[in-house]
């Protein structure tokens, strides 16, 4: 435990044995189990998750039942509602373990803690928020001007993992398609 979260600050920052420390002392190890919920619609997010392993991801359900996937969370990657985080408002996102998962939490608190101490630590969390906004913004840009068959081979490209291990309905989901049309786009492009 704790390996790839060493990795994480490793490629963005530089930190000394001290404040590595620092950093790993405020993180509390969590275990959750595939189907459990991280965080449901209308709870405070009062906790960022780190994943040392496994897989989440966060979605909204529409007033008519159906399912919209926001994004996913594998080995190395952060999740959590920023919104509610940072607010301290209950969130309109559900977030739900995928895999059998080893994560790493980091409450508000010592969230702001590790902010004020260690500057290090600051300029990792920036550049983390920074690649995040980017990541979403590209993500919008690509639904607004690509066709299904644009965005399943951006996704493929850029997050080949997907396709191993997230159920292909989710894959649908997060495209903004249908899983027909998912299977669709899909059969095409095997021939």
């Amino acid at each position: 435990m704790y390996q790839v979260l060493k990795e994480s600050f490793q490629e963005h920052v530089s930190l000394t044995d001290e404040e590595w420390e620092m950093c790993k002392n405020n993180f509390r190890p969590k275990r959750v189990l595939k189907r459990q919920f991280l965080l449901q619609e209308g709870d405070v997010c009062r906790e960022l998750a780190f994943v040392e392993k496994g897989a989440l991801y966060s979605y909204t359900v529409d007033s008519k039942g159906n399912q919209h996937v926001i994004r996913f969370a594998f080995e190395g990657w952060w999740m959590a509602n920023l919104q509610s985080f940072f607010s301290g408002k209950p969130t309109t996102l559900n977030i739900e373990v995928l895999e059998d998962s080893e994560l790493l939490m980091l409450d508000r608190k010592n969230h702001k803690k590790l902010l004020n101490e260690i500057p290090a630590y600051e300029r990792y969390h920036r550049i983390i928020v920074q690649n995040a906004y980017v990541a979403l913004q590209q993500r919008a840009e690509n639904g607004l001007g690509l066709t299904a068959e644009e965005r399943y081979n951006r996704l493929i490209e850029q997050n080949p993992e997907f396709m191993n291990r997230v159920p292909l309905n989710l894959v649908a989901s997060y495209l903004g398609m249908s899983p027909e049309t998912l299977s669709r786009v899909r059969g095409q492009m095997s021939k």
